[in-house]
């Protein structure tokens, strides 16, 4: 019955948005793409690639170069939602170096061949929390996550809320493909409640909330987040404990008696 009423709900959400393109309509081989035109490591890792296969949409690449760029050489724990064929992985490794600990995650049992190949591989459910906690425990920690896992709205949703709290301060969470929010076999359709997009709009909200709720403008009760970035597709939300917020003047105002 659940399932029957998804469908429809994924049915009338389709209708409502429109005549949505198809993935295949924005698919190009890779023989009719000019790579000099495309900048940076992650572009030049991408491009060479002769392992296992990595799918991106072109435009992610100097999105990642930018934002991942101060992580790189360094002791940092990257999970990655979402392993396919492990090319991600070997991408990641070849861009952050041999210090970074690097975990991927997928539902599909045979990813478990992966494992140790590039990083270590877990298999497990997207929006489980018990495995999700676990993994972050294994990994002593976490500072970027990636979701690049089903792009189903609940599961992008349920992600979001079980492994946010669980990133370090100063942590960065990236939610790509979210083009999906607008396809309803996706659970998406333009400004449907649940989806990734519509999810990351109420937390520019929150982000303001003190702005438009008395008591809020305290430490204790500040979001700890510093910043959510869109991009197409992509969005990344950066971590950090917030003060509380003051106007000041400088230099101070003369006070006349």
């Amino acid at each position: 019955m659940k399932l029957l009423l998804k469908r429809l709900q994924n049915a009338f959400w389709s209708r409502r948005t429109g005549s949505s393109p198809s993935f295949e309509s924005f698919y190009k081989s890779a023989e009719d793409i000019d790579a000099s035109a495309y900048q940076g490591d992650v572009a030049r890792i991408f491009f060479a690639n002769k392992g296992p296969l990595v799918h991106k949409w072109l435009h992610y690449l100097e999105i990642y170069e930018r934002t991942f760029a101060r992580f790189r050489g360094k002791p940092f724990r990257f999970l990655e939602i979402g392993v396919s064929k492990g090319g991600s992985l070997q991408m990641w490794r070849s861009f952050f170096g041999d210090q970074a600990t690097i975990f991927g995650i997928d539902i599909n049992p045979d990813c478990a061949a992966i494992n140790g190949q590039h990083g270590q591989v877990r298999i497990g459910s997207q929006d489980d929390p018990a495995f999700l906690a676990s993994v972050i425990a294994e990994m002593g920690g976490v500072d970027i996550i990636l979701d690049d896992g089903s792009h189903v709205a609940r599961h992008q949703r349920v992600s979001f809320d079980i492994l946010f709290p669980l990133l370090s301060d100063d942590g960065l969470y990236v939610i790509e493909d979210m083009h999906t929010a607008y396809w309803g076999h996706f659970e998406g359709g333009l400004r449907r409640p649940g989806t990734a997009i519509e999810m990351l709009k109420g937390k520019v909200d929150e982000m303001h909330r003190q702005y438009f709720e008395r008591g809020r403008n305290d430490f204790a009760k500040m979001l700890a987040i510093e910043s959510i970035q869109f991009f197409d597709s992509i969005a990344v939300v950066h971590k950090r404990a917030q003060d509380e917020r003051r106007v000041v003047m400088v230099p101070a105002p003369e006070v006349h008696p």
